[in-house]
């Protein structure tokens, strides 16, 4: 992936290094929830919005020592998330509005934010509560080792996935399936958040298709790279390495196929009205 001669965004918040004691408002029950809810196919950001936010007991901070191979990664993913905001930038104009450049924050171990306090064991996550994007970069290496994916454009990927979920939350899409899923049967409203996160594969795509007509990112390699983390996250894959076997009833963000499905559906076409996942009739 072509990327070190790209701009360097501004929104990178990094709090690496700063460590967070003294869970407060629940916090180990919640964030041992979380983490399981995640190896089980479970959105754990359900989880993490009910946590409580109340402040870490004085003295409970902690610094955590930051390896210095992840400033290559600061790097990077200040470099996608710049191409992320020319992207949407783009189309949010040709459609007659502005958009929200988000915040993405760096942490190690943990961190707080307006959906509650999450260790880095959850993975990336979108808070719509504070519009911010939060990833410990350590993640990349289970990425990598555990589940098989690596490469520089399966890690924009991650990144770019998440931002497709800012631009759901900019657009109005979050906050109908939020109500929705409340008053929804528990299968039902994992259906509605399967489109979701299928419709944030697909808007990932779209970055991609842009980012590579504008600017010619991609490599021989980079899309394949990009699919194949798009599968290694399927919600059939986690249960089957977590539980033994599959429970499709209980997925929260799509089978590998789909997944994979509807990244390459956006990243071919480049186009919103692609993405719909809400009104496809099967995804």
């Amino acid at each position: 992936m072509l990327w070190e001669n790209g701009r360097r965004s501004e929104n990178v918040e990094d709090r690496r290094g700063i460590g967070i004691g003294g869970i407060a408002g629940g916090g180990v029950g919640v964030v041992v929830m979380a983490l399981i809810a995640m190896f089980f196919g479970v959105d754990p950001r359900v989880i993490l919005q009910d946590a409580g936010q109340g402040p870490a007991p004085s003295g409970q901070q902690q610094a955590v020592p930051v390896d210095p191979v992840q400033d290559k990664l600061k790097d990077f993913v200040s470099v996608v998330l710049a191409d992320t905001e020319d992207t949407w930038g783009e189309i949010f104009q040709r459609g007659g509005s502005t958009y929200e450049k988000p915040k993405l924050v760096l942490f190690t171990g943990a961190v707080r934010s307006a959906c509650g306090l999450a260790q880095s064991a959850v993975g990336p996550f979108y808070c719509p509560g504070d519009r911010k994007v939060y990833i410990d970069l350590d993640f990349y290496k289970m990425l990598e080792k555990r589940f098989g994916a690596p490469g520089e454009f399966a890690k924009a990927y991650v990144v770019a996935h998440e931002i497709g979920h800012h631009v759901q939350n900019l657009l109005g899409i979050s906050g109908k399936v939020h109500a929705a899923m409340e008053r929804a049967s528990g299968e039902r409203a994992n259906q509605l958040s399967v489109r979701q996160e299928l419709q944030a594969d697909c808007y990932a795509g779209i970055w991609a298709n842009h980012a590579n007509r504008s600017r010619h990112i991609l490599e021989a390699g980079d899309v394949e790279s990009g699919l194949n983390a798009a599968a290694a996250i399927g919600d059939d894959r986690l249960q089957k390495q977590a539980q033994g076997y599959v429970a499709p009833e209980s997925f929260t963000h799509g089978s590998s196929a789909q997944r994979v499905q509807w990244f390459r559906r956006g990243l071919e076409s480049g186009e919103l009205p692609a993405c719909d996942t809400f009104k496809a009739g099967r995804v």
